[in-house]
């Protein structure tokens, strides 16, 4: 096994590459010296919501579960391999699992007979799950599972590595923001719900836009840098509690162009230019602000010359600047933020996908309004 890692490792931490292609990569070092390992998949923890989620997989028999997360509290037996650290081998999956839940359904249907499961940790923080499944009864023995192990803390740490990276990024953002005293602009509420429905949005239209669970994770962890540029804003504009006249919304639309220049900056400040998923940040900060019918800014781009993250981020903005307190204006219900929402698919600026995935979610939209109130003082946030 030693003679392996040399190159198993370069390969692994490949910069221009996403986690699910090195996860890839790696499974056909490991296939090479332990056959019998028929798929390999990571599910990331969300400690805020107490949800475990489908992240990565490499996947060579049977079918990938994607776009699932479930509670981890609703799972005994997970629960405690993440309170203990300890791994969990069965020997046979048909004589253990029941038929209870979507994902016990799943793993029965695939035919996998033995598992090893490995939870995972960053700083001693539990992060989630690494499941080796194999096709063979009883195919984890003791040797292989000493081998699957050391692969384990290489996931591990490619993962961790990723993580730490954005973390960096999203820390520099908002020590930056409120260093501009933009606490009481965009609460971190505000940020927060936007960032979840966004995600909720990506989740819904994955299948129908062929986006990988790494994707709507990333969605997720962007999301909250959009508008990362009004901190470059002048408070008398930005500020402003009425109507901007032309030189002032011309100095309000640099902020995306300052945006991105924030964020490219962080990126060379970290070292960070290789991240293969900053193009989704990038697109998000520089993008979000384009309407389908080019009325947009800066750019005026048209239809599906605007990427899918910066259409989802759109629809979750305005939507939460309509649901949110304002001083200037009523809190709008959800269904009337829906239907402004369809108006404005009506007049070609947002996506259709995008706004039916959240009016399809309606409930969950509900509980994340609930769960991410405002706290404190607000300015004047949503300027088309």
């Amino acid at each position: 096994m030693s003679s392996t890692h040399p190159i198993v490792i370069p390969r692994l931490f490949e910069s221009d590459s996403t986690l699910n292609e090195r996860l890839s990569i790696l499974h056909d070092r490991i296939l090479a010296a332990i056959p019998v390992v028929d798929r390999i998949a990571v599910a990331i923890y969300d400690a805020a919501e107490d949800k475990l989620k489908t992240f990565v997989n490499s996947t060579r028999k049977g079918e990938a579960i994607t776009s699932y997360d479930f509670k981890l509290s609703d799972s005994p037996s997970l629960h405690k391999l993440a309170m203990s650290g300890e791994p969990r081998v069965i020997n046979e999956i048909q004589e253990i699992i029941r038929a209870s839940s979507l994902h016990s359904n799943w793993l029965l249907k695939q035919g996998y007979r033995s598992s090893y499961t490995l939870p995972i940790y960053d700083n001693g923080e539990f992060i989630g799950f690494v499941f080796f499944d194999s096709m063979e009864q009883a195919a984890f023995t003791q040797e292989v599972q000493r081998d699957l192990s050391l692969y384990c803390s290489l996931i591990n740490m490619s993962i961790s590595s990723e993580f730490a990276a954005v973390r960096s990024i999203v820390a520099s953002a908002k020590v930056a923001r409120d260093f501009a005293h933009l606490r009481d602009f965009e609460t971190g509420s505000h940020l927060e719900r936007m960032a979840r429905y966004s995600r909720l949005i990506a989740k819904s239209i994955a299948p129908a836009y062929t986006l990988s669970d790494e994707f709507v994770e990333h969605v997720l962890l962007f999301a909250p840098l959009h508008d990362v540029g009004k901190i470059g804003i002048p408070d008398n504009v930005l500020l402003k509690p009425g109507k901007l006249d032309a030189a002032e919304r011309k100095i309000m639309q640099s902020h995306v162009v300052k945006g991105v220049e924030i964020v490219k900056k962080i990126l060379g400040d970290f070292a960070l230019q290789h991240l293969p998923d900053s193009k989704i940040m990038l697109n998000m900060v520089k993008y979000h602000h384009e309407f389908l019918d080019g009325s947009g800014y800066p750019h005026g781009l048209k239809g599906d010359q605007i990427p899918i993250e910066a259409k989802i981020v759109t629809v979750a903005d305005i939507f939460d600047a309509l649901t949110g307190k304002r001083p200037y204006k009523p809190v709008w219900s959800t269904n009337e933020a829906f239907d402004e929402l369809n108006r404005m698919v009506a007049a070609g600026k947002l996506d259709a996908d995008c706004v039916a995935a959240i009016e399809r979610n309606a409930e969950e939209i509900d509980s994340i309004r609930e769960r991410y109130q405002d706290t404190g003082t607000f300015g004047p946030h949503f300027r088309p």
